[in-house]
Order: structure tokens, then sequence, then C-alpha cells
């Protein structure tokens, strides 16, 4: 793995989560499966579009007849909250949050906080100071309104920001916030078609304070 940004350093780090720094591919499909095909849909075709994007923007924009979008929504969240079985932890994303100095990362998620917090614990990994989820802006990703919340409240400025992303709304959402990006294909079979530098996962990577007190990223043991 070729290392991300040698020659850059960075205010602070900011993590999407699901598919980014933990896996919850199983458990979602479960989920989302089984709603769609109660609501008679094509589920092959369908379970794609509801990766890193939030649920209330995933069923408007099915257009349902008849369906109340907010208790669908609650009914989801639930469902997931339920079902953690197979939620994992990127390899070596553990190490790597827990080394960051605690103020100067965030995750940014679409989920709700009680979901993320939920496969957080699941997974083994820590709980941020600061976390950015779907209730926090008006607009999901790819709107660009979580990323720039997050940097304002990490006191950054975007574009000092490192974003780590593995989703197209979330890369897309970061793109739009200024920030740099760091794509992760850990959950993918291939990197995609991304001019940002990829990473499969973590243990191949630490980071360091530089003498002006800013974050780099560096070559793991």
């Amino acid at each position: 793995m070729s290392l991300p940004f040698p020659d850059r350093a960075f205010g602070a780090f900011m993590f999407d989560m699901d598919g980014t720094i933990l896996s919850s591919i199983a458990a979602a499909e479960r989920v989302w499966s089984a709603w769609a095909v109660r609501h008679g849909l094509d589920v092959e075709a369908f379970l794609p579009t509801i990766h890193g994007v939030r649920a209330v923007e995933t069923i408007r924009n099915l257009n349902l007849p008849g369906v109340d979008v907010m208790a669908e929504v609650e009914f989801l969240t639930q469902a997931e909250f339920d079902d953690v079985e197979g939620v994992v932890s990127i390899e070596g994303a553990a190490a790597f949050l827990n080394a960051l100095p605690p103020e100067r990362w965030a995750i940014v998620t679409s989920s709700p906080r009680r979901l993320a917090i939920r496969r957080l614990e699941a997974a083994g990994l820590p709980v941020p100071r600061l976390m950015i989820t779907g209730e926090d802006v008006a607009n999901g990703k790819p709107a660009p309104d979580c990323f720039l919340l997050g940097a304002q409240r990490l006191g950054q400025k975007p574009q000092d920001c490192l974003v780590f992303e593995d989703a197209p709304a979330g890369i897309q959402a970061a793109e739009a916030a200024g920030a740099r990006v760091v794509v992760v294909t850990a959950t993918h079979d291939h990197a995609g078609d991304t001019p940002h530098p990829t990473i499969a996962e973590y243990r191949s990577l630490t980071t360091r304070l530089n003498t002006a007190g800013l974050l780099t990223l560096a070559a793991g043991a």
C-alpha cells in the first residue's frame, strides 16, 4: 500500500462509519432486504441504494404510496439496532483510532446516533468525543453539510481535514465540503474509479504529530 498524502499535514481526521471503520453490511442488508420484500421491491436492485445515505432519503426517493416515511425510518432503525450479528471492525481500525488525539477526530455518519453507538460497541471501536450523525443536519450525504459541521465543531477549516470514506455519496459530500479524501476499500471488491488515494485497511498505517502539532500519516509497523 502506498502511503496516502505523505507530504500533507492535517488539523483533524473525520471518519465515515459503515464500510470505513466497521462493516455492518450483512446486518444492514438482512434488515433492509426483509423490509424491501414487504414493500414489493426488487431486492437485488434496491440494496445498493441504501449504503452511505440516510434511511429517510432512501425511503423518500422510492415515492412509495401510502407510506409514513418517519414511521418506516423508526422501524428500520430499531430493527438495525436489534441486529448487530456480524458487525466487525475493519482490520487495524481500533488501534488507529485509539492512537489519535481525542479532540482531533470525529465520526461523521448517516446513521442515527443510537444505532451508531450500538454498532461501534458491537465492533469494539471507541466512541469519539465528537460524532456527527444523520440527525444533526438538514441534508444528508452527498450534501456537504455533515462534513462542514464536523470541521466546524473540531475547530478546523474543511480544507485542513482528511476524510476517510468508502461510499460514493460520502466521497461526494467530502469533496463538496473541500476536504481531502482517503477511500477505504475493505468492504468493496475493487477500489472503483476514484482520483483519491485508497487503503484496504489500517494495519499498515499510523499517525504522528509534526512539529507544528498537525496530524500526518505514516507507515505502520
